[in-house]
């Protein structure tokens, strides 16, 4: 026998409360729709008794194995490109069952945020594989990282909404990684060195991304806690 599932508008209510406040029955019709996915998939994963970490682990193992298809660019870029897709996928789908079967706890947010990271590292790795110069990588990382650790301390200081949803959210870096490395591997295919080159270009548009969001969060962190 299957775990028991919340239907959908206890898992919307479920899922506000851990986001500020925003109802994502109210979304818009993209964000409605992805999360309404992400609900039935979670849903049909906790009837088969499927963990939340057994999904988090699952979206960190096709993260590692991004920069191991990268180093054989430029076909192997195209695997790269959908096992980010996978692990977004798994992203939004192990919260899903944590929430839809009641088994949502702070340790399982600790460790979503950490793979989360640590996936996004990988990610990195397979622009430093394929060419992408090491400071431009070490930005874009370290610029995340300050993103993620500044909503992380405003939360602990005492922010309890979500202040803005930035240009810099991990939504835009999985779209940028996919589509660099799509260009990439479409580039390479035509001449072998310009998959770093287009490569880079994306990434530069990752490190404004994450500026300009840098940027929103601070002043939405300001105008909350002062």
């Amino acid at each position: 026998m299957g775990t028991r599932v919340v239907d959908w508008d206890e898992y919307a209510t479920r899922w506000a409360a851990l986001h500020g406040g925003f109802d994502p029955r109210r979304a818009g019709t993209v964000v409605r729709g992805w999360l309404r996915t992400a609900y039935r998939i979670g849903a049909t994963l906790g009837r088969w008794r499927v963990t939340p970490t057994a999904v988090t682990v699952a979206g960190l193992l096709c993260c590692a194995g991004v920069p191991v298809t990268a180093t054989a660019a430029p076909t192997g870029l195209f695997a790269g490109a959908a096992l980010v897709l996978l692990a977004a996928v798994a992203d939004s789908v192990d919260g899903a069952v944590a929430l839809a079967t009641d088994r949502a706890s702070r340790l399982g947010y600790v460790y979503d945020s950490t793979a989360d990271r640590l996936g996004e590292a990988c990610w990195l790795a397979a622009f430093w594989v394929v060419g992408v110069p090491v400071p431009l990588v070490v930005a874009a990382g370290g610029l995340t990282w300050l993103h993620e650790y500044v909503r992380a301390r405003a939360v602990a200081a005492g922010m309890t909404e979500i202040g803005t949803v930035t240009v810099g959210e991990r939504p835009s870096r999985v779209i940028v990684t996919v589509l660099a490395l799509l260009a990439g591997g479409a580039a390479g295919l035509v001449q072998h060195d310009l998959a770093a080159g287009t490569m880079t270009v994306l990434l530069a548009v990752w490190v404004l991304l994450a500026v300009f969001g840098l940027a929103q969060l601070l002043r939405a962190v300001r105008t909350i806690l002062r």
